[in-house]
C-alpha cells in the first residue's frame, strides 16, 4: 500500500507549482498555526485549576507520544523516508527515520487531549493533524503508514496520561465529608 500511494504521489508532485506550494505550506507551516490555536485555547480555559490540568495533560501526552514512544520505536526500527527509498526528489527532506511520524504523534496527541475538554476543538485539531500528515506524505517525507503509526502512538500516550491524571481532574465530582 505504501509503495503504491508513494508512486502515485511522486507522479503528481512537481507538475503544478500552486499544488506543490500548498503541500509545502501545509507540511511546514500548518503546525505553527496549530500551535497558535493551542495557545489561544489555553488562554480561554477557565478557571485556573482546569487550565493547569489541561496544559499538564497536553504537555505530558505530547512528550510521551513524540519524545518517548516515537524515539524508542525509531531506535529499534529505522525506516527510510520515501524519497530515500525510491531515490526520488521530494518537496521536503528530512534525515530522521520515517516511522512513526513525529509530527503526527505530536499533533494527534493534542487532538486526543482536546477530546476530554472540547469536542469541537478536538475535531478541528484532528482534521488539521490529518491534513498536516497527508501533506507530509505528499511532500515525500513520509509513508502513509508513518502517519497512521503516529496516530496510534498518540492515542496510546493520551490514554496512559489520562489514566495517570484522572484522579487530579478539577472536573471530577468531589465527595464531601459528612463530619
Amino acid at each position: 500500500m505504501d509503495l503504491a500511494v508513494s508512486q502515485l504521489i511522486f507522479g503528481i508532485i512537481g507538475r503544478w507549482g500552486w499544488l506543490d506550494g500548498s503541500i509545502i505550506f501545509l507540511a511546514k507551516f500548518l503546525p505553527y498555526l496549530m500551535g497558535l490555536a493551542f495557545l489561544f485555547f489555553v488562554f480561554q480555559v477557565k478557571p485556573w485549576p482546569r487550565k493547569i490540568y489541561f496544559v499538564s495533560f497536553a504537555v505530558l501526552s505530547a512528550v510521551l507520544s513524540r519524545g518517548l514512544f516515537t524515539e524508542i520505536i525509531r531506535f529499534f526500527y529505522v525506516r527510510p523516508r520515501p524519497f530515500e527509498a525510491l531515490g526520488l526528489e521530494a518537496l521536503l527532506t528530512n534525515n530522521d527515520p520515517a516511522f512513526p511520524s513525529a509530527h503526527a504523534a505530536f499533533f494527534f496527541a493534542l487532538a486526543f487531549v482536546f477530546w476530554f475538554f472540547n469536542r469541537r476543538w478536538s475535531w478541528a485539531f484532528g482534521i488539521a493533524a490529518l491534513i498536516n500528515g497527508l501533506a507530509r506524505v505528499f511532500s515525500g517525507v513520509h509513508w502513509l503508514t508513518d502517519i497512521l503509526g503516529g496516530l496510534l502512538v498518540a492515542l496510546v500516550a493520551v490514554l496512559i496520561v489520562n489514566l495517570l491524571l484522572k484522579r487530579f481532574s478539577p472536573d471530577k465530582p468531589r465527595i464531601i465529608s459528612e463530619h
